[in-house]
Order: structure tokens, then C-alpha cells, then sequence
């Protein structure tokens, strides 16, 4: 069975909430589990500085989504789970795939399109506050899918062009340099839930509107009867359609038990209830999990260890893929180059080969020689040397050419048939080499 590679990555920049673990944690654990994939999930702590300018708060995010896959069931023994910043390989890729993008196609880059939109809204500067690192990130991210060979990154639709601006990297690099990198492509999963947040705005960071992962119960309980709901009464029908509280209890919840409570809706239940309902299922799923978490975010030298046993076995793979591109760009060792290039001669001289010449007879002749001297063809002789130099040509590209030259060869003592066609086959194999 053929190995699936697919490949994830985690910006170390805030707390993970209950929209993570639905929309990304757990499918990715699930797809870890498998069979024929073989799964990579990393920190992205170098993108994290693009966003993030407190190195306390990027420290902690790390540990805390470290601690949050692992809690969640992300096995590091049947994944590679490791840190960004553990892979020295990936910035050294980053300036190699600097080298073959184009600017224009940063300039299609859509992050970088709504920081200048924004400033051109305001009347400032296009380019205002726009770092050289915001603008280069979808080469940094196109460094981590190609390092690893992956061939599926889970995305989101509004991610699919970072796939592809990865693709035209590798695209670029592979016309240029020869064949090294898998094409990636984006794997977009329409079922997996987006869920609101407690306004009912998409569950963001960016909104200050999540619901962290592993918020003690009584927080849980805080925050979920902070979530907004329309005025209606007790025992007045309720919608499903738009209901934040309901959307969320359908993603920790079974078929039955969500039409259990659409049904409820429909009956009119009072929104506390609902809130209570959705307050236990959520604890449900996550209390198993948060005694796990508590241990690991109070244990950072266990996640540490397991970072670099995974940064060890990522290395394992990176180091020599870099230094095969560092080869196929020219980065090479002065030493193996020269070295490379007396074995070219070498190998050169040692080849068989063909020698025309003119006799006294004023006819053009020509003889094929091994590679250690002895004479294998010996040809008659030739009106012009364009008829000689013609055959010499055909015996190099067709070794059955043999026989239809046999009226215009000469016999040599103690030559084998075999030997010769030996000889032109090796001629010809070092021809299609060069």
C-alpha cells in the first residue's frame, strides 16, 4: 500500500478554543489513525512573529497547543509532531524558494492584499506597517509543505491559494533544477464544522469571542450562558436555523441526541435549559481530556522531549533533502566538484571509440577502437568522407546497424560479434548521460 503524507500546521499564537478542537484538532487526530497516512503536524512558531510581538505569549502558545493535541490523542510514537524552529532546514528551503517566485505572485497574496486594501481605505501609505515578513510568509509556508514531500494539506477554502502558490514553488523549482519536490494539493473537508463564537460570529481569536478548549467546568458554564440568544419566551418554538448555542451542541453530539434537542427547540425550551444542555455535553466530551492536559501544561519538560524526539525524526528527512538542493543548485563542496569533474574525464577516456583517417589510396577509412586500445571495426574504404563520417553515425545510433555495414567492414582477427555491439552500447549509454 502506497504512504498518503499530510501535513498540518499550528500558528503558535493563541489559546486553543472549541472551534480548534472541532474544525482542525479533532479530524486531524482521527486522520492520524489511518492506515497508509503518514501524518506531520508542527508548531509554526516562525510564522507566529509575522502576527505576534510578545515572546511570552508565543511561549505559552506553543505549550499550550503542544499540551492540547496531546491531550486530545495525537500519538507522537505513529506521527511527526514537532516545532518549527527546531527545523533549521526550513528557513535555508525559504531562501531557495525565494529565488524561483516571482514578486507578482506575493503581490496576489491575499493577506498581504487586505493589509494594503485596508491602508488604502484609511489613505495611508499601500504599504504601511506591512512587514518584509508578511509579505514573504507564503514562501515560509511553502518551505514547510515542500520540505516534507507532503501530498495533502487539510485547508479551509479561503487557504487553498497558499496550496497553490506552494505548487507553483515547486513547479518553478523542478523546471529549473530538475525533478526534487511533490506537487501538494489542498484537502478540503466541507463537513467538518465552523463553530460560532459566543456573539455568533465565527469562533475566532480575532473576535474575542472563543470558548477556551479546556476551560475549567465552572468557566464552561460562564461562558456558555454568555452566548447570545434572541428574546423568546419559555415555551415559545425556538429556530435551530442561526442558533449558536445549537450549532455548537450538534458538533459534541450525536444524530439522536441533535434531533432530541431540535425537537426541544420546537417545544419551546427556555434558553438556560439549553444552555445547561449544552453545558453538559460539551463537559462530556472534553473532561476526559482535560485532566490530561492539566498534567502536560504542568509538566513543559515532557512536552519539551517530545517536541525534539519529533524535531529529530523530521531532521531525519530534511537534512538530506536539503543537501540534495543544495547540490542541485550549485551549493557544492569545491573538493567533490573538481573531484566530479576528473571522474567525467576519466570516465571520458575510457570509452570506446571511432577514428577517420585518409590512406595514401586517397579513400576515406575509419576504425572503431575499446576502450583499452584494441582495434573491434575496421572499415573499407570510402569515395568521400561524408559516406564514412555517415556510417560511423549509423553504427552509434543503431547497433543493429552491423549487419547492414557488413559489406563495408573488414574482417578483424579474433573480434566477437558481442564485443562490439558491447562497445556500441556503451558508447551510446554515455552519449544519452552527457
Amino acid at each position: 500500500m502506497s504512504t498518503t503524507r499530510f501535513l498540518t500546521g499550528i500558528t503558535t499564537t493563541g489559546t486553543p478554543h472549541l472551534g480548534n478542537f472541532v474544525g482542525s484538532i479533532r479530524p486531524s487526530v482521527a486522520a492520524s489513525l489511518t492506515p497508509g497516512v503518514q501524518s506531520f503536524y508542527f508548531l509554526a512558531d516562525y510564522h507566529a512573529l509575522i502576527k505576534c510581538e510578545d515572546p511570552v505569549r508565543i511561549q505559552r502558545s506553543t505549550l499550550e497547543i503542544a499540551a492540547s493535541w496531546l491531550a486530545a490523542g495525537l500519538n507522537p510514537e505513529k506521527v511527526t509532531f514537532y516545532r518549527q524552529s527546531d527545523i533549521p532546514e526550513i528557513p535555508e528551503l525559504t531562501w531557495l524558494l525565494t529565488c524561483v517566485t516571482g514578486k507578482g505572485v506575493l503581490n496576489r497574496a491575499h493577506a498581504y492584499k487586505a493589509s494594503v486594501d485596508k491602508n488604502v481605505a484609511a489613505e495611508r501609505d499601500a504599504d504601511d506597517g506591512v512587514t518584509a515578513g508578511l509579505f514573504m510568509y507564503p514562501v515560509l509556508m511553502g518551505a514547510d509543505i515542500l520540505m516534507f514531500k507532503a501530498h495533502k494539506v487539510p485547508v479551509g477554502r479561503d487557504q487553498i491559494q497558499h496550496i497553490e502558490m506552494a505548487r507553483d514553488m515547486a513547479a518553478s523549482f523542478n523546471h529549473l533544477y530538475g525533478e526534487h519536490f511533490v506537487l501538494p494539493e489542498a484537502a478540503i473537508d466541507d463537513h467538518v464544522a465552523t463553530l460560532p463564537g459566543l456573539d455568533g460570529r465565527k469562533m475566532s481569536k480575532s473576535y474575542d469571542n472563543t470558548i477556551p478548549l479546556f476551560s475549567s467546568r465552572e468557566q464552561l458554564k460562564k461562558l456558555i450562558g454568555g452566548i447570545l440568544t434572541d428574546s423568546r419566551a419559555p415555551g415559545e418554538p425556538k429556530e435551530v436555523e442561526g442558533s449558536a448555542l445549537f450549532q455548537i451542541y450538534q458538533a459534541f453530539a450525536t444524530e439522536a441526541e441533535t434531533a432530541a434537542l431540535r425537537q426541544q427547540y420546537a417545544d419551546g425550551i427556555a434558553w438556560g435549559d439549553a444552555k445547561q444542555v449544552l453545558l453538559e455535553r460539551v463537559d462530556q466530551v472534553i473532561a476526559p481530556m482535560r485532566a490530561q492536559y492539566e498534567e502536560l501544561i504542568n509538566n513543559p519538560a515532557r512536552i519539551e522531549t517530545t517536541l525534539l524526539a519529533g524535531a529529530e525524526r523530521a531532521r531525519a528527512l530534511a537534512t538530506p533533502f536539503i543537501r540534495e538542493l543544495r547540490s542541485a543548485v550549485g551549493l557544492r563542496s569545491l573538493v567533490q566538484a573538481g573531484a566530479a569533474t576528473k571522474a567525467a574525464k576519466a570516465a571520458k577516456v575510457a570509452l570506446p571509440s571511432f577514428k577517420q583517417y585518409r590512406e595514401a589510396d586517397g579513400k576515406f577509412y575509419f576504425k572503431f577502437v575499446a576502450a583499452d586500445g584494441r582495434l573491434l571495426l575496421q572499415s573499407t574504404g570510402f569515395d568521400a568522407p561524408k559516406d564514412a563520417g555517415q556510417a560511423i553515425a549509423q553504427l552509434q545510433k543503431d547497433g543493429h546497424a552491423l549487419q547492414a555495414l557488413a559489406p563495408r567492414l573488414a574482417p578483424v582477427d579474433g573480434v566477437a560479434q558481442a564485443d562490439v555491439e558491447a562497445a556500441l552500447q556503451a558508447l551510446a549509454e554515455a552519449a544519452a548521460a552527457a
